[in-house]
């Protein structure tokens, strides 16, 4: 009977390490979109910056705002992933001024910093909780109030134009979008998202976020030279 025991235990043991296959589904195709959103969006940057693309500014937010809610209109249905890279190609396609700018100004030394410390950041954490299958449901009502209050200083400080306000400002979305991104990945594994064109969107904006929020802190740092 012990011995019955033990091997139930050891079995039960093994099957709570391994992902349900509902849930390895839909990671799979979270990461494989994500793979090929990341892709057409840096096609379309670079398309921004050969044409020499100007910056939009608060314009920008205008199309962003309505291919994310087609987005999620469209999510259960095959329309929704033409709006994914409809809203992953603009984000890229408005993204190369900011390039082109600090090209212009400090050369390619902060995007490839920048660009490392996000794919690092994005692998670290993900694996973290992949592997710990930690359940961070508990950060949902901190994360989003920290992104309100983040996101309405971002946009004063596009007024006032305030230097050490838009590196805090950047410095706490880096640590918003880096929560983001680990939250996310715990409500695909503990059941709490199973669309996969919303979980793709949401781990690709807080990528985008985070891309961005280091590139502007590594821009500052490299500015004092």
């Amino acid at each position: 009977m012990d011995s019955n025991n033990r091997t139930k235990t050891m079995t039960s043991g093994i099957q709570s390490t391994s992902l349900d296959p509902a849930v390895a589904k839909v990671l799979k195709n979270t990461y494989f979109l994500l793979s090929l959103t990341l892709a057409f969006s840096a096609v379309m940057a670079g398309v921004s910056m050969a044409m020499n693309a100007p910056y939009f500014g608060l314009w920008t937010l205008l199309p962003y705002i309505l291919c994310l809610w087609m987005t999620e209109k469209n999510k259960n249905n095959a329309s929704g992933i033409v709006w994914v890279f409809a809203l992953t190609g603009w984000m890229g396609f408005t993204l190369g001024p900011i390039l082109n700018m600090f090209l212009a100004m400090q050369g390619p030394e902060p995007i490839m910093m920048a660009l490392g410390s996000t794919a690092l950041i994005f692998f670290a954490s993900s694996a973290y909780v992949l592997t710990t299958r930690k359940n961070l449901s508990f950060m949902t009502g901190f994360l989003m109030t920290g992104l309100i209050v983040a996101f309405i200083a971002s946009i004063a400080n596009y007024f006032m134009q305030i230097p050490v306000l838009a590196l805090t400002v950047s410095a706490v979305f880096a640590l918003l979008s880096t929560g983001l991104i680990m939250w996310q990945t715990s409500a695909i594994i503990h059941g709490g998202e199973r669309n996969y064109i919303s979980a793709t969107v949401t781990l690709f904006v807080m990528l985008y976020n985070l891309f961005v929020s280091l590139l502007q802190i590594f821009g500052v740092m490299g500015g004092d030279d």
